[in-house]
């Protein structure tokens, strides 16, 4: 059927060619008689039979009759040669061949058909005529390099964008996409995934459907969008197969609760002539229109058109005023003022006209063209829509209605590329640039009449698939019991508890069912990296289970928040062997020399004070040395029984002891703890380290470690026993794993082992989900509630008999350490500035007692000296 039409349009365009010469042209819509007047040829080619061509065949007759009844002093008038191209592209450019040939066109318009576009416009940089497309969708052409084409209406760019600032402001992840299978609508497609890649959205998925489907196969296409999760449709089509669509989705229960359909200009520029049985079908749909501002040119012109259809054109008389009735008007009317401003700044350009031979024809053409193009431009089409503004041969609305259908059509905000989604409410509207918050639209009632948001995805009662793994060595965590008669299937343990309470504790209901991953002998049917790969494949809807959240895994799945604790661990037994030497460990051997100093220090300052006063610090020098050390250290265990006399050898002792006290409690302290944990170095190549076997290796490498050896085991039975056997007997010194795994273990071992290291570097236990799923994000918050309700904490004391004293939970940074000297020297500082001071203050006394006595010897020697001399002048004298 198509090989046959193609056929028929081609000998269509070949005899149009060879024998336009000798056909007379048809009539023009508009006969002028008056042969004063400039007449300025158009060509206009629509479908005459759709909407848009209807609505643009009409008002141009309008435009030009309201324009030149206005305007009848005007040396020029439009003339308008109609063509009718049946939506086949190949008619679009036949018959502007034709036109071509047979009169002299200054300017070409063309409504909608986006196939033809190109090859028009580069017909028009040809021959130097403007070519103006109403309303065609797909890219826009470069101006550039189409310089003779003007392009009116939105761009499919503009309507993605447009669309994913929507849906990011509802909060959806989650997009499927409905437009229709052609040159026009395909284009959006592109558009749409472009926009969604600087957002979080995903297309879920993408229908084409065609102008000729039928029911069922539109039945076909929605029963795959109910099978999805999505719940959020974008629609993008002409207003007869929308209005199909629509029809038959209302009657699937899909404009229901719970969903949300978003429908792009193209449909909603029609809404109000639809039969009111497709408006009740579109009750709760949003959707996108041009903005046109009100004003009394706006409603003369909306007067006017309904009593012009009424009484001359039935097909029109149900149809509303809209967009593309006022963009024609307006551009017609700027076409007829740039004729004038042309004819009367160049009175000459337009009747010379050149001929061009294009293969088999020649075609007429006007010299005017870029005048005439330049003319159009500069009009800037401020008409009564007064929101068209151009950029590079483009005229494209400045602003967009967000419109809600409910009993009809309101507006509930606006929305342009440069400010985002601005309010009703025009004083508000520039404050935030680029917002996307739906806060500034007004109320949204959804399909079924609510106004709550629909969360972007349905479940439409599916029952979920859950893969489970297989893990016998910690049933605990998860465990998987198949009733041999009943052959029934029961999942328990912490992590299967705690998808079962998330599950309860989110506000709707969500039906699952448990598979186990299992192969035909029981066991687990692969790794757990195969698991996840079956989320990927579709064959599971989700897994839960003791599976950890890797960066590795993120590619294929979703993770929800983990629900247990970060990081691995390492094990090893508890000993009470330690070397005989174990005593000498807790302090540095910087710090057993500084405090040896310091004992013998802090006993000759306290002897040198006592000595001179005090009896029992007298003795022959073997005695007073022995004093000394001895009365140093006995204050170590307050066992000194000499009095002291002197105030500054008390100040000392004072001093002393309270560094003597904090030396030792810290020395006991840490020996305590080395005789608890003894710290072990996996240094050596005899030492072996156990790791279960469901664990990744990418895990176990993150814990750094010198040379180890590992060894697999897959039960904590098996755990203890490699521990109790160790390295050299063909067992493990430590075991390596995650904390869950860890925390079953020791619940079961608590008096033999402990764990004395963890380090966060893996990501705990989470639910996978496919990607995109938006039970992640409310799976997530169950978690977060459960943990802040402590439901979380009273599971795991359920399954682990969660003791805190059985865990060390020491860091590597934090194990039992020799005491250094840095950490003491404050203290010293202290003591030894004590002893030093009270020294000096001795030394100084000492020195003063020893000048005064020299002087009183010295003044008694002199006294006894005069005397002796006074006495021997007296005996002289009496002599």
């Amino acid at each position: 059927m198509d090989f046959t039409r193609k056929i028929w349009t081609f000998s269509l365009v070949a005899n149009a060619v060879l024998f336009s010469l000798v056909q007379p042209s048809p009539p023009n819509l508009t006969t002028i008689h008056d042969t004063a007047i400039e007449m300025i040829h158009v060509g206009l080619i629509i479908e005459t039979q759709s909407w848009v061509g209807k609505i643009v065949d009409s008002c141009i007759s309008m435009a030009i009759s309201d324009f030149y009844g206005r305007k009848s002093h005007y040396r020029t008038k439009l003339v308008v040669h109609t063509r009718d191209s049946e939506g086949d592209p190949l008619l679009v450019l036949s018959h502007a061949l034709v036109l071509l040939e047979s009169v002299k066109l200054h300017a070409i318009i063309v409504a909608e058909n986006s196939a033809g576009l190109k090859i028009l416009a580069e017909l028009g940089s040809r021959v130097e005529i403007p070519i103006i497309s109403l309303f065609a969708a797909g890219p826009a052409l470069s101006f550039s390099e189409y310089p003779c084409l003007i392009q009116i209406g939105e761009d499919d760019f503009s309507r993605a964008k447009g669309i994913a600032t929507i849906v990011e402001a509802f909060g959806w992840r989650s997009v499927a996409l409905i437009y229709e299978d052609n040159d026009s609508a395909r284009q959006i497609l592109s558009n749409v995934i472009t926009s969604f890649e600087a957002t979080d959205v995903r297309l879920a998925l993408h229908i084409a459907l065609s102008a000729t489907s039928t029911d069922e196969e539109i039945i076909e296409q929605l029963n795959k969008l109910m099978n999805l999760q999505t719940s959020v449709y974008v629609v993008h089509a002409s207003p007869v197969l929308a209005s199909r669509l629509f029809l038959i989705a209302k009657r699937l229960g899909m404009i229901s609760q719970g969903y949300a359909w978003i429908t792009t200009d193209v449909i909603t520029n029609f809404m109000n002539s639809m039969d009111p049985s497709v408006m009740e079908s579109m009750q709760g749909v949003v959707g996108f229109k041009p903005h046109i501002p009100a004003s009394n040119e706006l409603r003369k012109f909306a007067i006017r058109w309904r009593s012009k259809n009424l009484n001359e054109d039935q097909n029109l008389q149900e149809m509303e005023l809209n967009v593309y009735s006022i963009w024609t008007y307006d551009m017609v009317q700027a076409l007829a003022t740039a004729a004038e401003s042309v004819v009367a700044r160049h009175p000459d350009i337009m009747s010379q006209e050149i001929r061009l031979n294009m293969n088999f024809t020649t075609i007429r053409s006007s010299r005017s063209g870029s005048v005439f193009i330049e003319e159009i431009l500069q009009s800037r089409f401020k008409g009564v829509s007064r929101g068209l503004q151009g950029t590079s041969g483009r005229l494209i609305p400045k602003e967009f209605e967000i419109v809600n259908v409910f009993k009809g059509e309101r507006i509930i905000g606006y929305w342009n590329p440069e400010n985002g989604i601005t309010s009703v409410m025009k004083e508000e509207n520039h404050s935030k640039m680029n917002s996307t918050s739906s806060n500034k639209l007004e109320s949204v009632i959804w399909p079924g009449g609510t106004m709550n948001i629909p969360k972007g995805w349905n479940l439409h009662g599916k029952r979920l698939r859950i893969g489970v793994p297989v893990n016998p060595g910690f049933s605990e965590l998860i465990s998987v019991i198949r009733d041999p008669q009943t052959n029934e299937i029961t999942v328990d343990g912490f992590c299967a508890e705690v998808f079962k309470e998330a599950i309860k504790s989110l506000d709707y209901e969500v039906h699952y069912e448990f598979f186990p991953f299992v192969d035909a002998n029981g066991q687990l049917a692969g790794t757990y990296d195969d698991l996840i790969l079956e989320v990927f494949h579709e064959n599971y809807d989700a897994v839960v289970g003791d599976t950890t959240i890797m960066a590795t895994r993120f590619p294929y799945v979703d993770f929800t928040q983990p629900f247990t604790e970060l990081g691995i661990g390492m094990v090893v037994p508890k000993t009470n062997e330690s070397s005989m030497w174990i005593f000498l460990q807790p302090l540095s051997g910087g710090m057993w020399i500084t405090t040896t100093v310091f004992f013998v220090f802090t006993g000759f300052v306290v002897w040198l004070i006592e000595r001179p006063i005090n009896d029992e610090f007298q003795g022959s020098p073997w005695e007073q040395i022995g004093m000394i050390f001895w009365y140093s250290f006995s204050t170590l265990v307050f066992a000194y029984k000499e009095k002291l006399l002197s105030n500054l050898s008390k100040f000392v002792v004072i001093i002393w002891m309270f560094a003597v006290l904090v030396i030792t409690s810290s020395y006991t302290a840490t020996l305590a703890s080395m005789l608890t944990v003894q710290r072990i170095q996996l240094s050596s190549r005899e030492d072996y380290v156990g790791y279960q076997f469901q664990v990744p290796g990418a895990i176990i490498s993150n814990i750094k470690i010198d040379n180890p050896r590992q060894r697999q085991y897959k039960t904590p039975e098996e755990y203890a026993d490699a521990l109790r056997k160790g390295s050299k007997n063909g067992g493990v010194s430590a075991i390596i794993d995650e904390i869950p795994y860890l925390k079953v273990f020791l619940a079961k071992y608590p008096a033999d082992y402990t764990m004395i290291e963890s380090k966060a570097t893996s990501g705990g236990f989470g639910f996978a989900f496919p990607k995109g799923s938006p039970l992640v994000q409310d799976m997530s918050s169950a978690i977060v509630r459960l943990r802040e309700e402590k439901k979380l904490q009273m599971m795991e004391e359920k399954w682990f008999n969660n003791d805190e004293t059985i865990f060390t939970n020491q860091d590597s940074r934090s194990n039992p350490s020799w005491l250094n000297l840095h950490s003491f020297g404050g203290l010293f500082l202290v003591t030894g500035i004590s002893s030093t001071s009270a020294l000096l203050v001795c030394l100084y006394q000492k020195r003063r007692a020893i000048t005064i006595s020299n002087f009183k010897f010295c003044l008694i020697s002199t006294i006894g000296s005069v005397k002796s001399l006074l006495q021997c002048s007296k005996t002289s004298y009496h002599t």
